[in-house]
């Protein structure tokens, strides 16, 4: 059926509107059906019952659980999609109108295939009577419409009936190409039959979201605010109506999710449904990245499920790069301390992230509340952290690059976490470890230090890029170090052998002599980015930690002792330390003397 213009005119673009409502409260109702398996069900029966038949009804209320979120996810969907048609349409229905009050102010009349017939006008330059009147085509403009005759007439009113007749075949024509694209998304906006929602149907639904963004993309992705301030970004979001907040968290989880100045429930809801999407997207592909990264939001997805003390919110995610994950313990939005983790070198979005690192926050948050409960800890992987091919942690290939990048965009983050907090003066605390105390090194050297961070720790720190812990923007006496006596990259000799270089000398023999030498770095303390952090030198107050595992064993070399200041087992002494740094009651932590 082809589109005339009385029927784009006539559209009653508010009834699409009202379909969207609907879609919006059926996914609405099923995401209110989620929450209460979650929060309520879910953790009743995670702490009350036991045995297999618990078990089961645990499955089944996760399975359902999936499918409510399904269920969201594709009528939220359906609700963006028939909304943006409604935009859409309503804006070719505003330019047909303005060209039909044209045509009507003119005296002009506008036919029902389009053509446009206008009066007699003007003056004959022989007789001085009217010009006749005519009719003006469409010509190839349009498919049905009449042909120009191609002679130019001197009636001044050729030229303007000429412009109608072009302005409304343009908005019926748009409008018919705005009508079948969007039929194309719509019949593709269903789910399959049965009481399950497999990975399929959530690949399916990743394919959806991809083609309906594309859609709105005019009428949702441009609004975005990117280039403003987290602080900006929290009054729009805070200015937005419910429905349309629902929309972009349907439509857009992953750019909501991500965006620093949104609050942490709403980037953890938008995350926890863009995790779905994800793990759908990288399902059918079979190269090492995707399976990779496929089997570390597996993890991330079954520890949120499973549910944790305190409650953990997925703060960031998504595939670019080596991957990213922001995971909190704690609200940071309502603790009044603070804390996010930095990893470094080789760090990416793996099994070995998902599982390690994370711990890492989680420690760090359990350790804090002891001292205050009201304390969150984040594990921040918003950046490509330097990997090395050979798994050796070798600094050869870690330049500032990575640092610098990562700094700017921690800072962002760190910038929303002080917007969104709802405390009035939260206690913030930077911890880099490895490379990313690198990293937190350079964020405090952009755009006047780390937002609102009160207090830096350093682990297994290879230099900072600054030689001076009063450098750091926070004072010196609120840059605290941790640096283990086994842990070599500490005492990577500055811009002389890589760790790689120092590990192959080990390993052919001379183990004893190089210790003694280049790699305890006597007599300096410049190490591989800068003055060693916990030199005399550099400044900043050191707490013991324990000395690690040496570097070469019974059992051949290892690097354990750079990889366990975060553990209550196999460090008390450091993770203690951290916590209460991160609790903000520094002035209780040990201190030992520096290097």
């Amino acid at each position: 059926m082809t589109l005339t213009w009385a029927q784009l005119r006539d559209l009653k673009c508010g009834e699409l509107e009202g379909a969207a409502d609907g879609w919006g409260k059926a996914s609405n109702r099923a995401d209110a059906g989620r929450d209460r398996i979650e929060t309520q069900l879910l953790s009743g029966l995670r702490d009350t019952q036991r045995g297999e038949a618990a078990k089961a009804a645990v499955g089944r209320l996760r399975q359902m659980s999936r499918n409510l979120g399904y269920l969201y996810t594709e009528c939220g969907l359906l609700r963006t999609t028939l909304n943006s048609l409604a935009h859409e349409l309503r804006t070719q229905q505003r330019a047909l109108r303005e060209a039909l009050e044209d045509a009507e102010n003119l005296k002009f009349t506008v036919h029902g295939d389009g053509s446009v017939t206008y009066p007699a006008a003007g003056e004959g330059l022989i007789d001085g009577r009217p010009l006749p009147g005519g009719t003006a085509g469409t010509g190839a403009v349009a498919p049905g419409l009449h042909a120009p005759s191609g002679l130019v007439a001197p009636n001044p009113n050729v030229a303007k009936a000429q412009d109608i007749a072009d302005r409304v075949a343009k908005a019926v024509r748009t409008a018919a190409e705005i009508d079948w694209r969007y039929a194309r998304i719509l019949r593709r906006l269903k789910a399959e039959e049965g009481l399950k929602v497999p990975d399929s149907t959530w690949k399916d639904a990743a394919g959806d979201a991809a083609a309906v963004r594309e859609a709105a993309r005019g009428y949702l992705k441009d609004a975005i605010p990117y280039d403003v301030s987290p602080a900006e970004r929290k009054s729009w979001w805070s200015a937005l109506t419910d429905e349309q907040r629902e929309e972009y968290l349907a439509v857009y989880p992953d750019r909501i999710g991500n965006l620093d100045g949104i609050p942490a429930l709403v980037r953890d809801a938008a995350n926890r449904d863009n995790i779905q999407l994800l793990m759908g997207k990288l399902e059918g592909r079979d190269d090492a990245k995707s399976q990779t990264q496929l089997a570390a939001l597996r993890e991330i997805d079954r520890q949120l499920r499973a549910g944790s003390h305190p409650p953990m919110y997925l703060l960031g995610i998504g595939e670019e790069g080596n991957g990213r994950a922001i995971v909190s313990f704690g609200n940071p939005d309502t603790a009044k301390n603070v804390a996010a983790y930095v990893p470094g070198l080789n760090t990416s979005l793996d099994k070995e992230f998902a599982t390690g690192d994370i711990k890492r926050a989680w420690d760090t948050a359990k350790g804090a509340q002891k001292y205050d409960h009201s304390s969150a800890a984040i594990t921040w992987l918003g950046y490509d952290a330097p990997q090395s091919p050979d798994g050796m942690s070798s600094l050869s290939v870690a330049g500032t690059k990575r640092a610098e990048e990562g700094g700017v965009a921690f800072n962002g983050f760190m910038a929303g976490l002080s917007a969104t907090n709802e405390t009035g003066d939260p206690h913030l605390t930077a911890i880099g470890h490895s490379y990313g105390s690198r990293t937190v090194g350079a964020a405090t050297q952009h755009g006047g230090g780390i937002p609102g961070v009160d207090d830096i720790v350093l682990v297994g720190s290879p230099g900072v890029g600054v030689d001076r812990a009063e450098d750091l923007g926070v004072g010196k006496d609120h840059v605290f170090v941790g640096a283990a006596e086994h842990d070599v990259v500490t005492k990577v000799p500055s811009g002389q052998e890589s760790l790689v270089g120092a590990l192959g000398t080990i390993a052919a023999g001379p183990v004893v002599g190089y210790l003694a030498g280049d790699m305890a770095d006597q007599g300096d303390d410049d190490i591989w980015f800068g003055k060693d952090p916990a030199s005399e030198a550099f400044g900043a107050r050191r707490f013991p930690v324990n000395e690690g595992p040496p570097l070469v064993g019974l059992h051949g070399l290892s690097l354990d002792a750079h990889s366990q200041y975060f553990s209550p087992k196999k460090d008390s002494v450091s993770a203690d330390s951290i916590a209460l740094i991160a609790a903000g009651r520094s002035r209780d932590i040990q201190l030992e003397e520096p290097r």
